[in-house]
């Protein structure tokens, strides 16, 4: 069965077969292409967000790529939002749900680059700028934080990065307020066009970004 083939395929008896996934949305199968969260058991530790790229990498040398470092009140202010939006996502494609905890947290691939794109945000924001940036990451649709992933990436995407380029551009386009009025208005525009076209994980298709 191919990935284009939906997370739930029938058997020969006709019963529904659902695919096994772990933590939020990881396929169970050989070395995939997934995120981790790395959540430490101190309650000052920092949270780390590393990208690994399994069959895909190069080499074992290039084979994880460290994202983001955050500090814990940060990663604490926005934990909830992501995990409600990454359940929501997950629960409509007939996936189980799971919850952030202590250690190794697997996060499927997109949804790991969407998850990125708002940490790289709030890396270095000001506190009380951190729940106006959630609210605008929530309105921008999955395949934009997907293409803003894309750009950070490119240049600035390692954990040494903070403060670089397009790291900053996140920073204060997540950041304002008024790109906040502005996401929220086009998203109430666009909510029917999105209920219809509502991008899937790449465990229902062949996106390859």
């Amino acid at each position: 069965m191919t990935r284009a083939k939906a997370a739930a395929h029938r058997t020969p008896a006709g019963r529904v077969q659902v695919q096994h996934t772990l933590g939020f949305g990881v396929p169970a199968t050989s070395d995939p292409h997934h995120f981790k969260v790395l959540i430490p058991k101190s309650s000052t530790g920092k949270v780390q967000i590393s990208e690994y790229l399994g069959l895909q990498s190069a080499s074992a040398d290039t084979a994880v790529i460290d994202r983001v470092l955050l500090d814990r009140p940060r990663w604490t202010a926005i934990r909830a939002e992501v995990q409600r939006a990454f359940n929501a996502r997950l629960t409509a494609h007939g996936l189980k749900p799971s919850a952030w905890k202590i250690g190794e947290n697997p996060v499927d691939r997109l949804l790991g680059k969407e998850l990125c794109v708002l940490a790289w945000a709030v890396e270095q924001m000001e506190a009380s700028k951190i729940p106006v940036a959630v609210r605008n990451w929530l309105a921008l649709r999955p395949e934009e934080r997907w293409w803003l992933f894309g750009m950070t990436a490119m240049a600035t995407g390692g954990v040494m990065d903070a403060g670089k380029g397009w790291r900053i551009a996140l920073q204060h386009a997540l950041g304002d307020v008024a790109q906040s009025d502005l996401l929220g208005t086009r998203a109430r525009r666009g909510r029917n066009d999105r209920d219809d076209n509502r991008p899937s994980l790449d465990l229902f298709g062949d996106d390859t970004a």
